[in-house]
């Protein structure tokens, strides 16, 4: 095979619509857009989210709380959630993502939480950890590491 040989696959390659060329072209005289009216002015038609001067969605559905964009936000594990470790493991963010217990890290990493009982020795490395969940991880022999 050369190069001057390949070719796109069927139906993959569409013409152009050409607009504006004539009535013999099926989109000619008024180019799609009918006749006369907002829409058929060069620059016409609405903003975003307009609706005809009736009070848009936007405005009417009431607005509640805040969200601080700013927030450090960090992926959490329950401390029972570690018990499917092997004793003596060191749980870092990379072993929690593999196990399936986190599926994207945050921009804060991985926080532990205190629900749930461990009985399993092990070292857990993260960003941040309750104080409950650092005192279980402790009384089962643990080490809480923040990382």
């Amino acid at each position: 095979m050369k190069i001057h040989e390949l070719t796109p696959a069927a139906d993959s390659n569409r013409e152009v619509k050409r607009i504006g060329r004539g009535h013999g072209s099926g989109s000619g005289k008024t180019a799609g857009k009918g006749h006369k009216g907002q829409n058929a002015r060069s620059g016409g038609g609405v903003r975003i989210g307009f609706e005809g001067g009736q009070m848009p969605l936007a405005r009417r559905i009431p607005k509640r709380g805040f969200n601080n964009r700013f927030a450090t936000r960090y992926a959490t594990v329950n401390v029972g959630d570690l018990n499917r470790f092997v004793e003596d493991t060191v749980v870092t963010e990379e072993i929690l993502r593999a196990a399936g217990l986190i599926n994207k890290s945050e921009n804060g990493g991985v926080k532990i939480l205190g629900d749930g009982e461990l009985n399993v020795r092990l070292t857990v490395q993260a960003a941040k950890f309750t104080a409950q969940a650092a005192e279980k991880i402790e009384k089962a022999g643990g080490k809480a590491e923040v990382m």
